[in-house]
């Protein structure tokens, strides 16, 4: 992997990984949104919103990153470069695919930065990292993340009961897959 790190644009957002300074950004944006998440994300545990916690994991995502092994965005606006209000994770898989994860801030929600941030990150990861698929899964109840992937051309292709543990308790999920359709063996 290159020693660069990724600068993702699109007309309204920055995306790319953290880096130290940002640690305070990271905290404030999970504290902020932590009620609104909670639904939608494993239990958060006690040092998760910790300057120590998200320093060690902002240098492990960069890691992860240049041993191709993951891509941790966070999204950042353009009018506001310093704030974050989302993120999109990407972790690859050894079959060539990855598994998409995202979350926006609440009062960030119905603007389509979510929209934008995925057609801007998604030809990186088909394009620069190769992935011949991205696989992306929501709960059947959060209908505005199956409206997202399907408008980003995600295909359903399963029902999976008690698939994950999410808040406590085991959830179902759609499962949903996008690939490449450039793909090559390199």
């Amino acid at each position: 992997m290159p020693d660069l790190l990724p600068l993702i644009t699109s007309d309204r957002l920055y995306l790319r990984l953290a880096l130290p300074d940002d640690v305070a950004a990271i905290i404030n944006y999970y504290s902020e949104n932590k009620t609104y998440l909670t639904p939608f994300h494993p239990r958060w545990f006690d040092s998760f919103f910790t300057e120590t916690f998200w320093q060690k994991q902002v240098n492990q995502n960069i890691k992860e990153f240049r041993k191709d092994r993951a891509l941790k965005l966070f999204i950042f606006p353009r009018l506001n470069p310093e704030t974050i209000i989302g993120n999109v994770d990407f972790v690859r898989g050894s079959a060539q695919f990855c598994f998409l994860g995202y979350n926006l801030a609440e009062v960030e929600q119905g603007k389509g930065y979510m929209t934008e941030a995925l057609q801007s990150t998604i030809p990186y990861i088909f394009q620069n990292l190769n992935l011949h698929r991205v696989m992306a899964n929501y709960m059947p109840h959060n209908q505005r993340s199956g409206k997202l992937l399907k408008r980003l051309g995600f295909i359903e292709e399963g029902y999976a009961k008690n698939y994950l543990l999410v808040n406590g308790k085991m959830e179902d999920h759609i499962l949903t897959s996008l690939t490449n359709p450039h793909w090559k063996v390199i």
